[in-house]
């Protein structure tokens, strides 16, 4: 199945479902806003209302309907959306966006992402240097590996060409309505296509189809 420009952020997201639609504009890849995440947060965060909004801390905003249970750690800068929910002992170590209705939970730890509205990351995920779009889900222990083994700058890997990203750090691009199973890794610069089921237990690498079925490296079927 050919992974044909399902890498760009106009294929992979709906820009109007993330409180960061501002930071992709200009650009082509969703990996390029990576370096820019913390100093958008904190600019954005100067703009938010302040009825909406408490600066609970320097440089770390949450909406005033958000809920935040007392032993989640929010390191600066971050900004918690409307309706969000940060369960119990959450680590946002810094440089995150959790969107609108989203759900950071048990264990969960974050670093430098945007997770765009109802995003679901309730179990036991690592998330770093990554963009998951509207309504992606990370099932229970599944993982984004940011840095290679070797320490080489990360390159994304379509079936037709290589895309040097220049960072030594990439997590994964999940487009909108992805679905990743448990206890999943997906491998530095990873990029899944809308609408992508994952089978559980799965290693995932390079960029994989929209609307697929991702069994393992060898079985990416259409979904029909």
């Amino acid at each position: 199945m050919k992974a044909e420009k399902v890498y760009t952020i106009g294929e992979l997201f709906d820009l109007s479902h993330t409180i960061a639609a501002d930071l992709f504009e200009g650009k082509t890849y969703p990996w390029e806003v990576l370096p820019l995440i913390k100093d958008y947060i904190y600019e954005l965060g100067k703009t938010l209302p302040k009825d909406e909004f408490d600066q609970v801390q320097p440089g770390v905003w949450v909406a005033k309907d958000a809920k935040v249970y007392p032993s989640a750690y929010l390191g600066a800068p971050c900004i918690i959306d409307h309706k969000a929910e940060v369960r119990h002992c959450a680590f946002i170590r810094e440089s995150a966006i959790v969107g609108k209705g989203t759900v950071v939970g048990n264990s969960v730890e974050l670093k430098n992402v945007i997770l765009f509205d109802n995003v679901e990351t309730p179990h036991y995920n690592y998330v770093g240097d990554s963009v998951l779009g509207w309504h992606a889900h990370m099932g229970a222990g599944s993982i984004t590996s940011n840095v290679k083994s070797d320490r080489l700058l990360v390159v994304v890997k379509a079936e037709e060409e290589a895309l040097e990203t220049g960072r030594k750090k990439v997590g994964a691009m999940l487009g909108d309505w992805v679905e990743v199973g448990c206890n999943s890794v997906l491998n530095p610069g990873t990029v899944i296509g809308p609408h992508t089921n994952v089978y559980p237990t799965s290693s995932v690498r390079g960029v994989i189809p929209a609307n697929s079925i991702y069994k393992d490296a060898g079985n990416i079927v259409e979904k029909k």
